[in-house]
């Protein structure tokens, strides 16, 4: 596992990136104590990730198809955004 400082991770983002892409792993350390660790996302980790954050009750799952909101008409609004914009850029004279 390489280590490195915030300091030089910093200026050596892109190098230390090349490693974990690679398969390796970085442990970044805060004045000599570890506060992170780059590793490379796993095949499946969005769908897992997906699936803990359900089960803790962080993520609550869509219903339903998006596809029905694109379906229906835009909002009738008073003004059109140009008027709106104007109107708020007055109010702050």
């Amino acid at each position: 596992m390489t280590v490195a400082s915030i300091s030089d991770l910093k200026a050596n983002l892109s190098r230390y990136l090349r490693v974990v892409r690679r398969g390796g792993e970085v442990q970044v350390l805060d004045r000599g104590k570890p506060v992170a660790r780059l590793v490379p996302p796993a095949a499946n980790d969005d769908e897992g990730g997906r699936k803990r954050l359900i089960a803790k009750g962080l993520l609550r799952p869509g219903e339903g198809s998006a596809a029905a909101i694109l379906d229906k008409p835009p909002l009738a609004l008073p003004m059109n955004l140009s008027e709106a914009l104007a109107k708020d850029r007055r109010d702050r004279l």
